[in-house]
């Protein structure tokens, strides 16, 4: 069977989240956005209103279920302005982001912000050292969204120096950086 991508709707759409739950993690970290934007078809949800919905049902069944539940922003799309070939255009994610800092305010959910550390490490890089993260498609073009192995642990950094940040007391389970 294909990989299929999901977004909040359709995680919970195909029971996800009910067999997540039934894990018994004591912590939950809840990122989507990527797959809810428009033109994702029936995956596809409104920042505003589907997404806010969606994203709320997670945080309350997961502290329903006595765990913590951990906001993430989705990571930046490595898509370069075309006025500033140097800065991230994000603009399609920005509504997503900005629901999901709201919902973490609204609710005391800590917040990961992995799309402004996404982004100050991708405009530092620039686009040529985004390239080394970036996986390579079947056409021979570059994959703007995914990660490769590499970018999965530069990345996978990034959210554990937040996490250990705004959920201190998961510090002693994390490594200062990723073994060699």
């Amino acid at each position: 069977m294909p990989h299929r991508s999901r977004s909040s709707k359709s995680y919970i759409a195909e029971g996800r989240l009910k067999k997540a739950i039934a894990l018994n993690g004591d912590y939950y970290l809840i990122q989507f956005g990527h797959n809810d934007e428009p033109n994702k078809g029936e995956r596809t949800t409104d920042p505003n209103t589907t997404y806010r919905q969606y994203m709320t049902q997670y945080i309350d069944e997961v502290r329903a279920a006595g765990a913590k539940p951990i906001l993430v922003t989705s990571m930046v799309r490595r898509q370069w302005q075309k006025e500033d070939p140097n800065k991230i255009n994000d603009s399609s994610l920005a509504p997503y982001v900005a629901a999901v800092k709201a919902l973490a305010k609204e609710k005391n959910v800590p917040l990961i912000d992995l799309n402004a550390s996404s982004r100050q490490l991708c405009e530092k890089l620039g686009k040529q050292g985004c390239l080394e993260f970036s996986p390579v498609k079947d056409d021979g073009s570059y994959d703007n969204t995914h990660l490769n192995e590499k970018g999965s642990l530069m990345f996978g950094q990034l959210v554990v120096e937040e996490l250990v940040k705004v959920v201190p007391e998961l510090k002693p389970y994390f490594r200062d950086k990723p073994l060699d």
